[in-house]
């Protein structure tokens, strides 16, 4: 790596919009909801951040196809519908293919605002096959999949049994189930303290921790108590060739310049950059949109 370097830290917050796909757009907000395109769906989400007032009719949103009802502040509610709709159907974004579900907690399976992150990995791993990557708290493993269908060598890492095999239905959809990816099933902090006593190094490593959640086995993870610990983990399994780690985050007292200042303290003498700020879902007509996370990107060339 030669002489030890501090990375440049970016000294303007990037706001990384992420637009619609084929199968997937916001198509109005404001009131505290969402109005989005779902594959065959429209769907009508709560979004607190929605302040402004919607652009369409009443009678545009009253025309979705299913609507979440939040029972309270922690994402938990149930879904109503105007017809029938089935457990999962199938969604795209470039060569990926993924089921989309009506979870519990009004989430479909995937983020759409992490279209942005996809399109970076996907354009970042391309000239570099073979590259090895640690997918950590991978959740469906559509992440996975973008790394893996641009050449790269993932290891999906998830505390849940039921997210792992999800994932792993997401592989069999987009005909990628053949590709070197490791499916696992264990806490992040576990995985990682063990790769590191084994000397394994990754090229890049995607870090999209919870601000709450269990391990398999009962153990606890608390952001703002644990990500030091485990990022500071994660640096040390960085091949002295590694391009990236990024780090995302969806809590609500963290912002993008507080993990890039976490991000640069642990990746001290590593050089390259620290490019930071947040996630945006962008409305298909015009430039509104919402802030949905946080992340800082470390790359180097």
């Amino acid at each position: 790596m030669g002489a030890l370097s501090p990375p440049l830290l970016a000294e303007a917050p990037l706001v990384a919009r992420a637009g619609g796909w084929t199968d997937y757009g916001l198509v109005d907000s404001g009131d505290g909801r969402k109005l989005e395109r779902c594959g065959p769906y429209s769907l009508v989400r709560p979004e607190p951040q929605c302040l402004w007032r919607p652009r369409l009719d009443a009678e545009v949103w009253d025309g979705a196809d299913a609507v979440f009802d939040p029972s309270d502040e922690e994402e938990a509610g149930r879904w109503r519908f105007a017809r029938a709709a089935p457990d999962a159907w199938p969604m795209g974004w470039g060569e990926v293919k993924f089921l989309g579900r009506f979870t519990a907690f009004r989430h479909l399976g995937f983020f759409p605002e992490q279209a942005a992150n996809w399109s970076w990995l996907d354009a970042h791993l391309r000239p570099r096959p073979g590259a090895k990557v640690l997918n950590l708290f991978g959740y469906t493993g559509v992440a996975s999949l973008v790394c893996a269908a641009a050449g790269a060598a993932v290891t999906h890492v998830d505390a849940s049994k039921k997210a792992i095999g999800w994932a792993r239905e997401n592989a069999e959809l987009s005909a990628l189930a053949d590709r070197p990816i490791r499916w696992i099933c264990e806490d992040a902090r576990r995985y990682v303290q063990r790769e590191a006593r084994r000397g394994v190094q990754y090229d890049g490593i995607i870090l999209d921790p919870p601000k709450y959640g269990r391990g398999p086995n009962g153990e606890v993870w608390k952001l703002f108590e644990n990500l030091p610990e485990l990022l500071g983990l994660c640096v040390g399994l960085l091949s002295p060739d590694a391009s990236f780690l990024i780090l995302n985050a969806y809590a609500e007292r963290v912002s993008g310049l507080s993990l890039a200042s976490l991000l640069g303290d642990a990746m001290a003498g590593r050089g390259g950059r620290i490019d930071w700020g947040e996630l945006a879902l962008m409305e298909e007509a015009g430039e509104r949109g919402v802030g949905l996370s946080f992340f800082a990107r470390w790359s180097k060339p």
